[in-house]
């Protein structure tokens, strides 16, 4: 199979859907690959490292122009006008994009297959794993870094200070983002509540965790009675396919003292903290009710390369899988088939349909000829 490798346009995304070493993999096995020229220049992956694993160096056009084509985040306006029937594979999240995304992959009949929705049947996402991993370590940190004073914030240290821990950080969300920012909370030396709904999580995390860090079990009513003194609330919310929803409202954010920082990660999937709106690296936050908020769609690229690497080890085995046998692919793997979302000018989960209110363009995969 041809497949192309496009590059990032988002703002200050420097991922790259594939490395130097899982193109050569791709080219051993047979498959034609074209990488769009600079893909990964700014992460130390050049045209000529490409070359010598296989590929050929094209523009943007032919690198859109093959049967499968891989990118990291999900396509922006200019590039709508290359879809043609192609299997895409990427990080797409139209539950939380503009509606125009989905109505876009519709008209042009593209196969859009999605890597957060590539799950098994105990609720593992293996592709979105390692971006929520990088993202929820981030998440702390970067709300560490705005509470400074000289950043704009309370000036509140997070970590420990002789034996005395500074610091309150409210972590909601037990899932891989979530427990990610509240390990890196805790080895700061910060205090750290972990909100979440299931217990049998929360039974098994508390053998890996600080036996000072806090299990709360997520209501409105335990959310409001911690976040008022809170210093950093970081929103970690995932409903697969679905829109985040709002487990921080408005007036809750609203009871927070001047200079406290809430990082919503959830923010992808349309945010699961009200006053939350996308921000991106270049512009990565902004004040409402003196609060200082975060909520870039794609935190891992400010570490491009740790999840470059990260990212095609895990989608390699998918992409082969793709390259080898197209569409038909899916109809043998249910964790590819599952995260189909449009195929044949049509949507194929009924989550994404719901949400956007396209019920009626709604068709399951496995409905449609192959």
């Amino acid at each position: 199979m041809q497949i192309g490798l496009v590059r990032e346009t988002k703002d200050q995304e420097r991922r790259v859907a594939l490395t130097p070493s899982g193109v050569a993999e791709l080219a051993t096995a047979g498959h034609g690959i074209r990488v769009e020229t600079g893909a990964g220049d700014a992460i130390g992956f050049s045209d000529v490292d490409y070359q010598q694993a296989g590929a050929q160096i094209v523009d943007t056009a032919a690198a859109w122009d093959n049967e499968l084509v891989v990118k990291v985040k999900e396509p922006l306006a200019n590039e709508y006008e290359y879809f043609d029937g192609q299997i895409l594979f990427a990080f797409l999240h139209l539950a939380g994009s503009p509606v125009t995304l989905t109505k876009a992959l519709i008209k042009g009949k593209v196969s859009a297959i999605a890597y957060e929705l590539v799950g098994d049947d105990n609720g593992y996402y293996p592709l979105l794993a390692p971006m929520s991993a990088i993202a929820g370590n981030m998440a702390t940190t970067v709300g560490a870094h705005y509470l400074a004073r000289t950043n704009g914030g309370k000036g509140v240290q997070l970590g420990r200070l002789l034996e005395q821990r500074h610091g309150r950080v409210l972590v909601i969300g037990n899932g891989v983002v979530g427990c990610h920012a509240a390990r890196t909370a805790d080895a700061l030396g910060a205090r750290v509540w972990l909100f979440g709904r299931d217990g049998e999580k929360f039974a098994q995390q508390r053998e890996q965790f600080s036996p000072e860090l806090t299990f709360v079990e997520s209501t409105d009513a335990s959310i409001r009675e911690h976040i008022a003194d809170a210093d950093l609330v970081i929103g970690a919310v995932l409903q697969p396919a679905d829109r985040a929803p709002y487990v921080v409202s408005r007036d809750m954010i609203a009871s927070m003292q001047p200079g406290s920082v809430v990082v919503d990660v959830s923010i992808d999937q349309g945010g699961c903290i009200e006053t939350a709106r996308a921000t991106c690296h270049s512009k990565p936050v902004y004040r409402e009710a003196d609060v200082i908020h975060y909520a870039v769609t794609n935190m891992p690229s400010a570490y491009p390369r740790t999840a470059t690497q990260a990212l095609t080890a895990a989608s390699l085995p998918y992409v082969l899988q793709l390259a080898n046998a197209g569409m038909a692919a899916c109809r043998k793997n249910t964790m590819l088939a599952q995260a189909i979302n449009t195929h044949r000018g049509l949507i194929t989960n009924a989550t994404i349909a719901r949400a956007l209110r396209l019920d009626p363009l709604y068709t399951p995969f496995s409905e449609i000829d192959a």
